[in-house]
C-alpha cells in the first residue's frame, strides 16, 4: 500500500499543508512538529509522488529527451553526455524512444508537456518529405526551450548541435580513393535528413575534389539501420564490377555490412576495403581494426545539454539561433587499404 500525506497528516494530527513544510523543510513549522511528521513517514516508508508535485508546480525539474532509436550505440553516448551535465546542475532526465515514428513522437512530445518539463532535447524522426505543420505546432505549443540534436526540423529556428558530416563524410571517401579504388559503394541513410544529406554530399565531394568521376551505380539508398545495410551489401556483391571498397554511413549500416560480408566469406581487407560512420566500441574490443569516421558523442550530448541550459538560465529571449556544428574526425586503422586493385 502506498501511503499519501494525508495519511501522515491524519496520524500526526496535523493539515497536509504542514507535512509538506515538514518534509520540504519549507516555510515554518516547529522543531518537535517537524521531527513527528518526519518520524511517522519514516515508519510508513512514505515516497513522495514526484509526478503529483510536479502538476502542483507551473514545471517540474526535469528536462526531456526524446531520440529514434535507443538501441544504436550513438544515442547511448550521446545519452551519456546529457546526463552527465544534467546530474551537475541537479536535474533529472525524462527519456523517450520514437522508434523512428512521428506520430509515437508527437504523443511523447504531449506526454511531456503533461510532464511539464523544463526544456526539451530532441532528434526528431521528421524527415523533410514527411512534414507537416501540425509537428512543427506541436514543438511550438510546449513553449519551452528546445535543443535540436544531429537532425534538423524543417522551418525551424530552434538552437541545435551537428556533426559536420559533409567534412567527415569526405575525409572516409578520400582516404579510400588514397589507396586507389575508385568503385566504392556508398551505403546511405534517407536523405531527407540533415545526417543522411550531408554525408552523400561529402561522399561527392571526396571525388570532385579529387577529380574523379562518380558512377552513380555504386549509390545506395536506404535506412541508417542493420538490417538495410546486411541488404544493401548482398545486393551490390551481385554486381558484374562489384565494388572495392565501402564507405559505410552509419554505424548500424557498418554492422549489417559486415554481418553480411561474413557470412560470405569476404575478409576485410583481403576481400574488400571498409570505411565506417561513428566509432563502435565493439571493434575495439574484438580487435577489429576497422577505420571509421569517428565523432565525439558524449561531446554532443553534453553540448546538447550546455545549450539548454543557456536557454533555462537566460530568460531574455535572443533572437539569433545557435547553431554547432561539432568537428569529425578520421581513424585509419588499415580496412580502407586492398591490395587486389
Amino acid at each position: 500500500m502506498d501511503f499519501t500525506i494525508k495519511d501522515i497528516a491524519k496520524r500526526a494530527e496535523v493539515s497536509t499543508a504542514t507535512v509538506s513544510r515538514a518534509l520540504n523543510d519549507s516555510g515554518y513549522v516547529g522543531t518537535k512538529t517537524k521531527e513527528k511528521v518526519k518520524g511517522i513517514a519514516r515508519e510508513l516508508n512514505y515516497v513522495p509522488n514526484i509526478v503529483a508535485r510536479n502538476l502542483s508546480k507551473s514545471e517540474s525539474n526535469a528536462v526531456g529527451v526524446v531520440v529514434p532509436e535507443i538501441a544504436n550505440p550513438f544515442f547511448g553516448e550521446v545519452i551519456m553526455g546529457i546526463t552527465l551535465v544534467a546530474d551537475k546542475n541537479n536535474l533529472s532526465i525524462i527519456l523517450y524512444n520514437t522508434g523512428e515514428e512521428v506520430q509515437k513522437e508527437l504523443r511523447c512530445l504531449n506526454l511531456l508537456k503533461e510532464q511539464r518539463v523544463k526544456g526539451l532535447i530532441l532528434t526528431s524522426s521528421c524527415a523533410d518529405d514527411n512534414f507537416n505543420s501540425e509537428y512543427l505546432k506541436a514543438l511550438q505549443d510546449l513553449r519551452i526551450p528546445i535543443i535540436l540534436m544531429d537532425r534538423d526540423v524543417k522551418y525551424s529556428n530552434f538552437d541545435a548541435v551537428f556533426f559536420d558530416d559533409i567534412q567527415g563524410a569526405y575525409m572516409g571517401v578520400d582516404a579510400l580513393l588514397k589507396e586507389g579504388h575508385r568503385r566504392i559503394a556508398a551505403l546511405c541513410g534517407p536523405t531527407t535528413m540533415r545526417p543522411g544529406r550531408d554525408r552523400l554530399k561529402g561522399y561527392k565531394k571526396a571525388f570532385f575534389m579529387n577529380n574523379i568521376p562518380i558512377d552513380d551505380r555504386y549509390i545506395f539508398y536506404g535506412e541508417h539501420n542493420l538490417d538495410s545495410g546486411y541488404r544493401t551489401t548482398k545486393e551490390f556483391l551481385g554486381m558484374d564490377e562489384p565494388p572495392t571498397a565501402i564507405f559505410a554511413t552509419n554505424n548500424m549500416v557498418c554492422l549489417g555490412c559486415m554481418k553480411a560480408l561474413s557470412e560470405l566469406g569476404i575478409k576485410i581487407p583481403r576481400d574488400i576495403a571498409l570505411v565506417g560512420f561513428d566509432q563502435i566500441e565493439l571493434f575495439d574490443i574484438l580487435n577489429l581494426n576497422i577505420s571509421v569516421v569517428y565523432k565525439d558523442t558524449v561531446r554532443m550530448g553534453e553540448t546538447a545539454m550546455g545549450l539548454l541550459l543557456d536557454k533555462l538560465n537566460n530568460e531574455e529571449e535572443t533572437p539569433q539561433t545557435k547553431r554547432i556544428i561539432l568537428p569529425t574526425e578520421i581513424k585509419l586503422k588499415g580496412s580502407e587499404k586492398y591490395t587486389k586493385i
